[in-house]
């Protein structure tokens, strides 16, 4: 029996996709994502109650063309977790079956989706489970953030990253060493590194605490230093960021 998630963001299409997999008897029970972002967020739920909570996942039915982090997108995230898990791309487009395989997916349905053949990758999806005793989402390691450079996927340090810089729908990672453009919303990288002590200091920038050299005060204005990098803090962020730094001075 297979735990599932589907995601698309045309509303239409996910409700017809959510009707299918109900009906499969092989679907133990499926929940929807409206785009690549919540299904992250839902996916890191799953860490929370193990291989064996009532929400973990063993197969994502996943759209690719979606505004801000596609289907691509999240699935290349995901190839950084320990044990993944499986991908079935739903798509109306032929021409990313190439890059889909690449990324070791369990099928590819093309859309209008016609129920015998979800049913198909429904069976695959199943197989591969059962040869798999368990394949179900595992967190990823938390210390290191996969970057893609020339093709080849590397991994960068979370310790190294000094500052992430929102670009539309990317953000780019600064090191001392140089920097990454990765897509993902400045918003998860909030969420997701809050705990390791990085804060949001401008609509634009978000900065690790540990990083910073020096809290600058000129006219009203506020700036941080990073590096050799001077950085704006927004007036909505000063005082948060002025408390959290005594707090860290303090200890």
């Amino acid at each position: 029996m297979l735990r599932a998630l589907a995601v698309d963001d045309e509303r239409p299409s996910l409700e017809e996709l959510l009707y299918l997999l109900n009906a499969d008897p092989r679907i133990a029970g499926v929940e929807g994502a409206g785009d690549a972002t919540e299904a992250l967020r839902r996916i890191n739920r799953a860490l929370q109650s193990g291989p064996d909570g009532p929400d973990a996942i063993d197969v994502v039915f996943l759209d690719i063309q979606m505004p801000g982090l596609d289907g691509l997108d999240l699935a290349r995230l995901l190839t950084g977790f320990a044990r993944p898990p499986l991908i079935v791309f739903v798509t109306a487009h032929e021409d990313f079956a190439v890059q889909a395989f690449d990324l070791k997916a369990v099928d590819y349905v093309l859309k209008p989706v016609r129920k015998e053949r979800l049913a198909e990758a429904v069976r695959r999806a199943a197989q591969l489970l059962d040869a798999a005793p368990r394949i179900t989402v595992s967190e990823p390691d938390p210390d290191q953030m996969p970057v893609e450079l020339g093709g080849v996927t590397r991994f960068v340090a979370v310790d190294d990253i000094t500052h992430v810089e929102a670009q539309g729908d990317y953000a780019r990672l600064h090191t001392t060493r140089g920097s990454h453009l990765v897509r993902i919303p400045l918003s998860t990288l909030e969420e997701r590194w809050r705990s390791r002590g990085f804060v949001r200091i401008h609509r634009r920038h978000l900065v690790a605490l540990r990083h910073i050299d020096e809290l600058r005060l000129d006219a009203g204005s506020v700036s941080v230093l990073v590096g050799a990098e001077e950085l704006q803090v927004s007036r909505r962020h000063a005082r948060e960021l002025r408390e959290l730094l005594l707090r860290r001075t303090a200890h």
